[in-house]
């Protein structure tokens, strides 16, 4: 089953929906970005999903693949004070079909 997020974020303190990854590789692409910052965030809640920490940040755009080996929320955007003036678009996508 693959799942993902994506957005077009023009302004501070703006993110994409959350998407479970499973253990495992997942893709992440940022589009656009020029004079903004992209913070990337995991959490570990499988409930309410509201304690985020940062894992990354971006000052380019970028085409990433990442491996998580627990079952984690991701999600990116603009924290607040990290907007330019750019609109950025970012994808994260898991898709758990075998390998083989």
């Amino acid at each position: 089953m693959a799942e993902l997020t994506s957005k077009s974020i023009s302004a501070e303190n703006t993110f994409t929906d959350a998407v479970l990854i499973r253990a495992g590789y997942f893709s992440l692409s940022i589009q656009g970005l020029s004079d903004s910052t992209v913070t990337v965030q995991k959490s570990y809640d499988q409930d309410t999903i509201t304690n985020w920490e940062d894992v990354d940040s971006f000052t380019a755009s970028a085409e990433e693949v990442g491996f998580e080996p627990e079952d984690v929320y991701y999600r990116a955007g603009i924290k607040t004070g990290d907007y330019g003036s750019d609109t950025v678009t970012i994808r994260i996508g898991y898709n758990d079909l075998p390998n083989g």
